[in-house]
């Protein structure tokens, strides 16, 4: 049974940046499900996307693992012993509570859950790597050269799966997401109170990017083409491509 994220449900003297510790795992299945519009289908079509893309004995990156979401729809999605799948994530407390979510199921193609940060993984031999809500939290300046990092260690025709909150380049159209987003989260049952002391925890730890800026990132470290498959609100997810 999910535990209900209620993290910010009362006063804070003061709200303290946002990281992914012991109590975010405990509800992380329940804060992602009514915070982020679609969630459930970008997982499931991560799984589809390993079906046309991940050749026979050719590895899957999950940078960002979280509790592994897109690392088991990729396992489970591909026949038997297609693949080896790794996820990496910086949070102890993540790895830790992931390997025990892997450990519970008979997969069809091993995941290994590792601890480290996404900008020093080694990419080999990948014929897809995802980031399923990662890169807005790399910090700015390290995120051209880990996209660089990808697409070298993909193989050709390989795939990079990026799903990002993403800022809207005007102000006005901005606020406009913003509003329809936070709406989102208060009719899946969260408080003005839950909903202002988030965002204060994220303003400095989540940084966005528009969809324009990452398409002109991934170009310039050579992919071939990127495609937005998915849009909800402020919420996407592209697709990179290796020629």
């Amino acid at each position: 049974m999910k535990k209900h994220d209620n993290i910010y449900a009362k006063a804070l003297n003061k709200v303290d940046d946002f990281k992914f510790d012991e109590s975010v795992v405990d509800v992380f299945p329940d804060m992602i499900q009514r915070s982020v519009p679609g969630y459930e289908t970008i997982v499931h079509t991560i799984g589809e996307l390993a079906k046309i893309v991940v050749s026979q004995n050719s590895t899957v990156y999950d940078l960002g693992c979280s509790l592994g979401a897109a690392s088991l729809s990729v396992a489970r999605s591909l026949p038997n012993n297609t693949c080896k799948i790794v996820g990496i994530d910086a949070s102890e407390a993540m790895v830790e509570r992931c390997k025990r979510v892997v450990q519970t199921f008979s997969l069809p193609n091993p995941i290994s859950i590792e601890y480290g940060y996404a900008q020093n993984v080694e990419i080999n031999n990948a014929s897809m790597v995802v980031m399923n809500f990662t890169l807005q939290f790399i910090p700015p300046d390290d995120r051209e050269a880990l996209l660089k990092r990808i697409y070298d260690g993909l193989n050709p025709g390989g795939m990079l799966v990026l799903s990002e909150k993403i800022r809207h380049p005007t102000l006005n159209g901005n606020e406009l997401l913003i509003d329809l987003h936070h709406q989102f989260k208060r009719d899946n049952g969260y408080s003005e109170l839950e909903v202002s002391q988030k965002r204060a925890a994220l303003e400095k730890v989540m940084l966005t990017d528009t969809f324009s800026e990452h398409e002109s990132r991934l170009k310039k470290v050579g992919f071939a083409d990127v495609v937005m498959w998915y849009k909800c609100y402020n919420f996407t997810s592209m697709v990179a491509i290796k020629g």
